[in-house]
């Protein structure tokens, strides 16, 4: 659906410059695309609980008063988010235009895989349950001060981790946490969405957890052997505060690191207490936690071939050894400006 078609010229060939006027040129043409550029929204008609219709609708109205040309891209079968967010990326480039994920945690990280590294500036308008990503860059949670907020939006690059190649926003883990999520989404499925239905299915599965796995880890040029339930790795600094881990930790990503964190017990009453405490921001003081920051993590699982993990809330299969770091790329994220934005909470 297109809510105005006059789209602006493509912005691809520049005379030729000296490094820095190269330089302020791109960031120009940054400002120029965040202020007046189209919109490519890719909108996931699953994510929340409000009718897609009506959020695109609402999107769409409050785009064309800010005399924005948008086009979206409302996707209902997950499968095809991945397609269209590819599709939205080439008309932006060629229209010197803003990507937009309008979704969940997934959604966005899709969006944003696409993205990354296609010199496009990138706009969120969360639609999920947690948003920890909106939430951590202020961006509100409504659909319309979303909106409004977009259009005045700052370009801030902000930091995006890779596992094997493969874009995280929020976090990517392996062992017990990818089996929280499935089982998550397999309650979901009959209860709906809610933070409380997403309790709800944690505790069956962690009452019923019983397996650790062997690692074999490499970093800044160490290895060890490890013993785990689950490996989980932070990008967002709003999670990692929410549970409770150490500010420094917290504090790493902040400064350009991930943060990983291993469980080392297998004992439901001890998970059970982990859950509570992550529950009260207290996570960070149990002793059967592990946790360092790192640039690049290799992970290897003796005798697997292909390993499970969990990628902002997504559960891919993956060959080892598994190897996360940050990416050498950031994305340009649309990011409220100070009068627009939403409390970190």
């Amino acid at each position: 659906m297109l809510a105005r078609m006059s789209f602006p010229p493509a912005h691809d060939a520049l005379p030729q410059t000296s490094p820095a006027s190269s330089s302020t040129a791109a960031a120009q043409l940054q400002i120029a695309a965040a202020r007046s550029g189209p919109l490519f929204v890719v909108l996931n008609a699953g994510s929340g609980r409000n009718d897609a219709d009506e959020q695109q609708a609402l999107m769409s109205r409050v785009f064309f008063e800010a005399g924005r040309d948008v086009k979206f891209f409302q996707v209902s079968d997950p499968s095809q988010i991945n397609v269209a967010a590819e599709r939205a990326v080439s008309l932006a480039r060629e229209h010197g235009g803003v990507v937009v994920a309008a979704g969940g945690d997934g959604t966005i990280n899709a969006v944003a895989s696409a993205t990354l590294g296609s010199n496009c500036l990138f706009g969120v308008l969360p639609q999920g349950t947690f948003n920890y990503f909106g939430r951590a860059n202020a961006i509100p949670q409504g659909t319309e001060a979303a909106a409004r907020a977009l259009m005045g939006a700052d370009v801030v690059p902000t930091q995006v981790g890779l596992v094997n190649g493969r874009a995280f926003l929020v976090n990517a883990s392996l062992g017990l946490y990818p089996q929280v999520l499935e089982d998550r989404e397999a309650w979901k499925q009959r209860l709906g969405r809610s933070r409380l239905v997403a309790f709800f299915a944690a505790l069956v599965t962690l009452v019923q957890a019983r397996r650790q796995l062997g690692l074999e880890i490499e970093m800044a040029g160490q290895s060890t052997a490890m013993r785990t339930t689950t490996l989980f790795v932070g990008n967002n600094h709003l999670q990692l505060s929410q549970v409770g881990m150490h500010e420094k930790l917290v504090e790493a990503v902040d400064e350009g690191r991930l943060a990983g964190i291993a469980v080392r017990q297998t004992k439901s009453l001890v998970l059970l207490g982990l859950m509570l405490r992550g529950l009260v921001g207290t996570m960070g003081d149990d002793d059967n936690i592990t946790a360092f920051s790192f640039r690049r993590l290799t992970v290897n699982v003796p005798r697997k071939r292909r390993i499970r993990v969990a990628v902002d809330g997504e559960i891919l299969w993956m060959k080892g050894p598994l190897v996360f770091e940050v990416s050498p790329t950031p994305l340009m994220l649309l990011v409220p400006a100070p009068a627009d934005r939403a409390q970190v909470a």
